[in-house]
């Protein structure tokens, strides 16, 4: 059965989150938001392309920092209203220089950053 982008369920903005794992370790990397237009992009061309909310435009991981995301498989879930993206990422995934853009842990009330910038 063919895939069909408007069986998916998008918030009231004509959005639907996307959460970034690689595919090879299972890590996750990042989560944003994309669109039928950036979904559209993503799977014409292989580059992971999310919808920016604070610039109000397309956003091509990678396309400023060389931090590429490639998608190797997508996959929607049960509701229909969340996609996960199985990507091969080259570069550090997160604006702050880490792999990760989840750096930070909670444990015993505490937070506690795991995981520094990469060098």
């Amino acid at each position: 059965m063919p895939f069909d982008p408007a069986s998916l369920t998008y918030d009231v903005n004509g959005l639907i989150p996307a959460i970034a794992q690689d595919h090879a370790t299972g890590e996750v990397l990042m989560m944003a938001w994309m669109n039928a237009a950036s979904l559209a992009r993503t799977l014409g061309s292989g580059q992971v392309t999310y919808w920016s909310r604070s610039r109000g435009a397309f956003w091509a991981k990678g396309e400023t920092s060389g931090h590429v995301q490639r998608l190797v498989e997508m996959r929607v879930d049960c509701d229909r209203d969340c996609l996960l993206l199985l990507v091969d990422q080259t570069g550090p995934a997160c604006h702050t220089n880490r792999r990760s853009c989840f750096y930070t842990a909670v444990r015993a009330g505490d937070e506690v950053e795991i995981a520094q910038p990469i060098a």
